[in-house]
């Protein structure tokens, strides 16, 4: 079967910055196999199928290397912006499908702005436990890490300077150890959100990583659906001033990449995220896949 596809650079303007993420149009109706062995073949951390909705203007499904996962931030901002490129879709509002339930985007041109469900707050984690997965002290955390989900959970974890973000280095077996708290296995848990609060660049307001464990590529150039996770921990934990916020992140793979992010609601009921960004389509072509 042949499908068309649209590889697609999200959070950034320009080739070859920020999230790689392949959209193939109408392949929702492939097996999780062969969606999975895409993603292999395509060394991207994820990859979308879109298909038809009966509830929504369109059905995405996302999936990792590992396995299909409800939510991705990326994925999303990258799967509209190759829909309005192939004139599928117009400017204005518009509603995701998804395994995370409906997502509310606005689109403007190759700039997407969606909006995440409300965060879940989950378990809190030890300092030591966390540290060890990244091989920091547990004094160069600032808060208690804690698992935040706006669609997708991580740990979000704040470390006290750029100097620490930058040294972080996954331990795979430090990460079993964690895992093992949390109950889960390792191949189902999104390892911790690291995140400071200076950006990148002067224009950042904070900066992150995420580091994977196999088969994933080793580290996510820009996560969309942590940076939602990040925001609702940040504004509940009263670490930022402000709602409205710059998030960097890729600068130092040499993938940078940039999102607009708005908190809505108070502190203590938050009611969403907004999430924002721009998307660069850098090759289209046809893809042939069998189940």
């Amino acid at each position: 079967m042949s499908f068309e596809f649209d590889w697609v650079d999200a959070f950034t303007d320009q080739a070859f910055g920020g999230n790689g993420c392949a959209v193939v149009h109408g392949g929702a109706g492939l097996s999780a196999q062969t969606c999975m062995a895409y993603v292999r073949e395509t060394s991207l951390v994820e990859c979308t199928f879109t298909g038809p909705s009966d509830v929504a203007d369109v059905r995405v499904r996302y999936f990792l290397a590992s396995r299909e996962i409800p939510f991705a931030g990326h994925p999303t901002l990258a799967t509209v912006v190759a829909m309005r490129h192939r004139g599928l879709i117009e400017d204005g509002p518009l509603v995701l499908e998804t395994m995370a339930g409906l997502v509310p985007v606005i689109v403007n041109g190759t700039h997407v702005t969606m909006t995440q469900i409300p965060p879940e707050f989950g378990i809190e984690v030890p300092h030591e436990i966390v540290a060890e997965v990244g091989g920091i002290d547990a004094d160069d955390i600032l808060f208690a890490p804690q698992v935040v989900s706006t669609g997708l959970p991580f740990c979000v974890t704040v470390v006290k300077s750029r100097e620490v973000l930058e040294k972080v280095a996954l331990n795979v077996d430090a990460l079993k150890k964690y895992s093992a708290f949390l109950g889960q296995n390792t191949i189902d848990i999104m390892e911790p959100f690291w995140v400071t609060l200076t950006g990148a660049t002067q224009a950042g307001d904070t900066s992150a990583r995420l580091l994977l464990a196999p088969p994933s590529p080793a580290e996510d150039p820009f996560t969309g659906s942590a940076t939602g996770a990040m925001a609702s921990y940040l504004w509940a934990k009263g670490a930022i001033e402000t709602p409205d916020f710059i998030a960097e992140q890729g600068h130092g793979m040499g993938r940078p990449g940039q999102a607009q992010v708005k908190v809505l609601g108070p502190r203590d009921a938050i009611a969403g995220v907004d999430v924002g960004g721009s998307g660069f389509v850098l090759m289209s072509g046809q893809v042939y896949l069998t189940d």
